[in-house]
């Protein structure tokens, strides 16, 4: 069973305000118009066939709201793991089956 952690929460956190940076990872391919209802986080692969979800959330409610439609899928979560930001450029998602696509 995976059991996130997170560090406490201070009235000095810097990212309070702005919200954290998430990397959550999950069993399976979804198509990258997924993003929208997965509040806009970015879609990549792995060549293990998991995608990974990346993006700043802004608070612990919207991270347990993001997981909750995560499970709501029914696809494995693999990990959860609070990041750096990631300003590099992402490249375009490659198509998807058509099963896995929102409807």
């Amino acid at each position: 069973m995976l059991v996130p952690t997170f560090p406490a929460m201070s009235s000095d956190n810097t990212h309070e305000h702005h919200g954290d940076w998430y990397e959550i990872r999950i069993q399976g391919r979804l198509d990258g118009r997924w993003s929208t209802w997965l509040d806009d986080l970015n879609l990549s692969y792995t060549h293990d066939g998991a995608t990974v979800l990346r993006g700043r959330i802004t608070d612990q409610a919207a991270l347990h709201g993001l997981l909750h439609k995560v499970r709501d899928l029914g696809l494995p979560l693999l990990s959860v793991a609070r990041t750096e930001p990631d300003h590099r450029a992402e490249p375009p998602l490659p198509p998807h089956p058509a099963h896995l696509r929102p409807s």
